[in-house]
């Protein structure tokens, strides 16, 4: 690796993370108090492509929503190509409860899983290494990502736009509230899990509960979906795949003595091991059909294809630690266990590698607020944390054809 931990480089990027910090949280006050679901995030988009702008950069709009934006030398320049650094910007479609003066100002949506704190991240990153370009040996590309909260995520959208053309590896963080403010989490190899959302719907002619043998009980067969399909599930694929089957959702009927016609189920199927992914579908379709054989009624299962687990790369892993260690401290970075919650940033890296890490934002002795609920807190200090980590990553990147 190059310079060693506490470099005189680490110490510059912490003085530009101190210049810019009074801005990025107020971009990040702004962006919790306006938050914007996905594929909506106008205001957001505008927002960061204007502060790029007055910093001299040139950022380019992506189809829709979000954006992208090159710094430093160029690949022509340089022979080599660009170290990516990504940040999401969507909302949640629930409401904001974390009493703070800046909460959410639009009914039912809240910047619920940190995606504000993402964005102002990569922000200070950006700034930083605008100010800093002349150090830079490679280019670095930002890119303000879409839709990740929703299946299929924005990433997708983002790598057919070309935000990932030219670029040879990417990094990313994601809040963590498990996590201590100053702490990293990192882990080589799988981090998150695949992602993929399930309905199954049963349909019959429906009838009278007191002649359930003359037509096709739609409840009672669900029933047996709810129960037995993620067991069967659980026997047919090797165990050490984390497959998970999680019903979040389950609708038939409106009265106590009517079989419906109609019903449906609908959760998540997660799996940790990408080999294992590609088995589930088939397997599901299998075990829901066999499981409702018996009870005469029709079945549909769509099964979408969400997202991949993100793997990190051996080599990309040890760039973001030996950034951590610089910038933070030789304590700062921690080792984190793989999620069952699945990440668009998977997609990115079928076109490079690259790596995730967890941002800890944890005020320490205090609440672990989780992600995904409406009265989430962080630790403001995970901004200034996550900048001069992620500006660091890309200078060490940069640096570093092993991390290829």
């Amino acid at each position: 690796m190059p310079e060693a931990a506490g470099s005189a480089i680490a110490d510059l990027i912490r003085a530009r993370v101190d210049a810019h910090l009074d801005e990025l949280v107020a971009v990040r006050r702004d962006l919790h108090a306006h938050p914007e679901v996905s594929n909506t995030e106008r205001r957001t988009t505008d927002l960061i492509a204007a502060r790029l702008t007055a910093a001299g950069l040139a950022p380019r709009l992506l189809p829709g929503t979000g954006l992208v934006c090159d710094l430093g030398p160029g690949p022509v320049t340089t022979g080599r190509p660009r170290v990516a650094l990504r940040a999401d910007m969507d909302a949640l479609p629930l409401p904001d409860t974390c009493g703070e003066p800046w909460q959410s100002t639009v009914p039912g949506v809240a910047h619920a899983c940190g995606h504000d704190v993402h964005t102002a991240v990569v922000l200070g990153a950006g700034l930083v290494l605008a100010d800093l370009a002349e150090s830079l040996r490679t280019g670095v590309r930002l890119i303000f990502q879409a839709a990740e909260e929703v299946q299929p995520g924005g990433a997708e959208a983002a790598v057919a736009a070309g935000a990932m053309d030219g670029v040879a590896q990417v990094f990313a963080l994601h809040c963590d509230p498990r996590l201590d403010v100053g702490l990293v989490g990192s882990r080589s190899g799988p981090i998150t899990s695949a992602s993929d959302p399930v309905t199954v719907t049963l349909t019959s002619d429906g009838g009278h509960t007191s002649r359930p043998h003359l037509t096709g009980d739609v409840v009672f067969a669900l029933g047996q979906v709810i129960t037995q399909v993620p067991a069967v599930l659980g026997r047919r694929l090797d165990p050490r795949s984390g497959v998970n089957l999680t019903w979040g959702n389950v609708h038939a009927g409106s009265a106590g003595n009517a079989i419906p016609s109609t019903g449906t189920v609908r959760g998540t199927l997660r799996c940790l091991d990408a080999r294992a992914w590609d088995e589930a579908g088939a397997v599901l379709q299998e075990a829901v059909e066999y499981v409702v054989a018996p009870y005469r009624v029709q079945v549909e299962v769509l099964h979408v294809r969400g997202v991949p687990p993100v793997e990190n790369a051996p080599a990309a892993t040890r760039v973001l630690e030996a950034a951590v260690r610089d910038v933070l401290g030789p304590d700062a970075a921690a080792t984190t266990e793989q999620s069952l919650g699945g990440e668009d940033f998977a997609w990115l890296l079928t076109r490079a590698p690259g790596a995730m890490g967890r941002l800890g934002t944890r005020t320490p002795g205090g609440r672990s607020h989780d992600l995904h609920r409406g009265d989430l807190v962080v630790d403001e200090r995970a901004i200034a944390v996550g900048a001069r980590v992620l500006a660091r990553v890309a200078m060490f990147a940069g640096r570093d054809d092993r991390s290829r």
